[in-house]
């Protein structure tokens, strides 16, 4: 809105008739921003806990252009009805004249353009940080990429407990469903933790932490429990449209790694090291050593003492494939996770 005032009238030699000073102006752009922000925040909300964020792409960019313009349109005649209840008779003729000299004018028709113009654009932008993650827009954008190189990250390593015979049981759509629902409720917890989705591989997600020097990384082992506890607090949704409740085991590995962006027609950052093959090893090992989560020595050099979690130490082990050997500890929760319960994931 401060764009456009700027742009339409304080740089126009002759002010519009209901502008006194400068001020108005500033007036105009702080009161219809705050209410079409409002509206475009309302369009993000109804979009996120509805059917609708599963449509495609076009769709939900439309919706959210015409949300917005017909809020703009409800907001002229509410503006107008309002004008009828001025207590003074002079301030009620004056308040008509100068609604009627702003909504009248060609600046409206091309005011409400403009907004739903910027709206379709914000939503594309949404729509593309959904698809490939904001951090990777902004440093694809930024060309960081491009050329590999070097940095020291965190991986953890999520993968559905007994998905084959899930999927038979299920079918291809209702096990394809399941797995949203899962991922659904991971992906507040992921930003809750710090972290971001690297990759979806089917029914398991690799989710990635930035390595900073001296940096406590005990988050990333909260973030698996709370999802666990996330699941368990939607067990009831899960039986009533599944008839089990998933379980997920995890490993978490990290190291230096080189990130570069692969691909022409459609590209991505990704990662390459020896820690990843490291990482899905070592969660190949839950099922043997009947354990929910093992950490690597590294990330055990990484993570503090805490009372809420037991280390174990597995001792060293050879993964399948390594010709080292690689120091394995498993996690357990011993106090509860305090977050706060989440919602049904809308099916």
């Amino acid at each position: 809105m401060a764009a456009f005032v700027i742009f339409r009238y304080a740089l126009s030699p002759v002010a519009p008739d209901w502008a006194v000073t400068g001020a108005d102006m500033t007036t105009l752009s702080i009161y219809l921003g705050t209410i079409l922000g409002c509206l475009h925040w309302l369009s993000n909300l109804i979009t996120s806990v509805s059917p609708i964020r599963r449509m495609s792409y076009l769709m939900v960019v439309l919706f959210k252009g015409m949300f917005l313009m017909i809020g703009a349109l409800v907001l002229i005649k509410i503006t107008l009805w309002l004008n009828t209840w001025a207590p003074d008779p002079n301030l009620d003729l004056r308040y008509e004249q100068l609604t009627q000299s702003i909504l009248n004018s060609a600046s409206t028709q091309i005011l409400v353009v403009y907004l739903v113009l910027v709206r379709l654009w914000l939503a594309f932008l949404e729509q593309m940080i959904l698809l490939v993650g904001r951090r990777n827009l902004v440093n694809m954008g930024l060309g960081k990429y491009h050329r590999p190189r070097q940095e020291e990250r965190l991986f953890l390593f999520l993968d559905m407990v007994g998905s084959t015979p899930h999927a038979e049981a299920l079918g291809d759509y209702r096990f394809s469903r399941l797995v949203q629902d899962c991922f659904d409720l991971l992906s507040g917890t992921v930003q809750r933790h710090g972290g971001e989705i690297y990759r979806y591989i089917g029914d398991a997600v690799i989710v990635s932490w930035k390595i900073k020097p001296g940096q406590d990384q005990t988050r990333s082992l909260g973030l698996y429990f709370d999802f666990v506890q996330n699941l368990e607090w939607n067990r009831h949704y899960f039986i009533e449209q599944y008839g089990f409740l998933p379980r997920f085991k995890g490993a978490l590995h990290g190291g230096k790694v080189m990130a570069a962006v692969v691909g022409v027609d459609k590209q991505e950052i990704s990662y390459f090291s020896d820690v990843l093959n490291t990482l899905a090893r070592l969660q190949d090992q839950c099922g043997p050593l009947k354990r929910d989560l093992l950490i690597s020595g590294r990330v055990r050099a990484m993570v503090s003492e805490s009372e809420e979690f037991d280390i174990e130490a597995l001792g060293p082990m050879r993964l399948k494939g390594k010709q080292q050997e690689v120091e394995v500890y498993a996690i357990t929760l011993t106090l509860p996770a305090a977050i706060p319960e989440s919602s049904a994931p809308t099916s």
